[in-house]
Parts: structure tokens; sequence; C-alpha cells
């Protein structure tokens, strides 16, 4: 049996904490190892069990998601935080993203959302709702900056093609590369680009406005 993903739930809501903890519980492959109701409970409970994923209300008292995720950011814990909230504001989702939040999902996600969210952040992905993508891409484009090292043209051609949604096979093909020579430039252009994943490389491309 593969390891369990651990995760703590942080909101200040007892019904709605209780049941995204329930709706968890509920799946073989993830243990819930704690629930805090407040982002100061929250941060320590996330100190002291170290765990994969949290899940974060993004609006608390005195202490919200947001602070959360700048903390364990500043702690440097290994720790992925994923933002719960009804607030969709796009410049909102933005500014989680970019204070180092691993996902950003609305209150009224399914669970099955939820906890393919938590899988997906757990093996170092990024998560945000297709429904919240055109807006989050519009804030990328509106703080692009062009600084950084520069791309090799086959770089650029890789990263175009996973802007396009395309797969490293599907990049090997339409270059006429073999797709070991594309993973090749991929590797690059993430160290490049200081990510490690095609959507983290198409968002910071969108950023620094290589791509659009």
């Amino acid at each position: 049996m593969a390891q369990q993903v651990r995760v703590v739930v942080v909101d200040d809501h007892p019904f709605f904490r209780d049941g995204v903890a329930r709706g968890l519980a509920q799946s073989a492959d993830i243990q819930v190892v704690g629930e805090a109701d407040d982002g100061r409970a929250g941060l320590e409970l996330i100190a002291r069990e170290h765990p994969d994923v949290a899940l974060v209300d993004y609006q608390m008292p005195d202490m919200d998601g947001l602070d959360v995720v700048h903390a364990v950011t500043r702690d440097k814990l290994p720790t992925k935080v994923v933002l719960l909230s009804a607030v969709t504001d796009s410049a909102v989702v933005f500014r989680a993203l970019e204070e180092g939040a691993k996902g950003y999902l609305g209150k009224d996600s399914r669970r099955s959302e939820i906890i393919d969210a938590v899988r997906q952040v757990a093996k170092g992905r990024t998560v945000v709702p297709p429904e919240l993508t055109a807006g989050l891409a519009d804030q990328i484009r509106l703080h692009a900056h062009p600084a950084g090292p520069v791309l090799s043209e086959r770089e650029m051609q890789v990263l175009r093609g996973f802007a396009r949604g395309m797969s490293v096979p599907q990049v090997a093909a339409e270059l006429f590369l073999g797709a070991s020579t594309v993973k090749t430039h991929t590797q690059r252009l993430y160290e490049k680009l200081g990510v490690s994943d095609r959507a983290a490389a198409v968002a910071e491309g969108m950023r620094r406005g290589l791509v659009d």
C-alpha cells in the first residue's frame, strides 16, 4: 500500500471543517492528522505535525489563510498549503499563489475535487480550478516581468507547446525530436524558470511575458 498523504484541516467553522475532515477520511490514501479552528492554532499544528498538505480557510479572524501561507513559507516548513475560500477573485488567487500557496479551491468544491487536489498537491503540483484559470492568466499578464535567464529556441518551442496543453510526447512529435531530447530541454527549461512541472512552467512563462 502506498504511503498515506498526511493532512491537517484549518477552518473556524466547525461544521465545514468536520465535513472536509470526514470526506478526506473516506479515502484510504489520505490520513487526517489534526484539525484547528483558527490560523494561529493551525500554524502551530502544521509546525508540530509537518503534514504533507494543509487545507486552510482563507477568511479567518486574527490570522487568515494568507497569513498562514506566508508563515509556512517564511519558516521553510515542508507542508504544502491549499486555501479553501468562498472568495474566487482572480487577484486574490494570484496573490495566494505568489505568497506560496500550492492550491486554491472554492468552498463549493465537491469532495472528489478536494481529494484530487490533495493528491495532486502532495505530488508537487499546483492546483487551481478551471473556472479560475482564465482570470488568473489575466493577473499573471498584468504582473508580467521579462527578467530572467534567456531560453534557447528549443526551450521556447517546448514552453509554447506546454502553453497549448501539449505533453512531452506530443511536443516531440511536433518538433520531430525524440522524447528523451525533449525531456532534456524540458529539464533545462524547468531549471531556468525555477519550476518543477508543466503548469508552473507555463504560469512562470506567462508571468515573464514569454508566452501568451
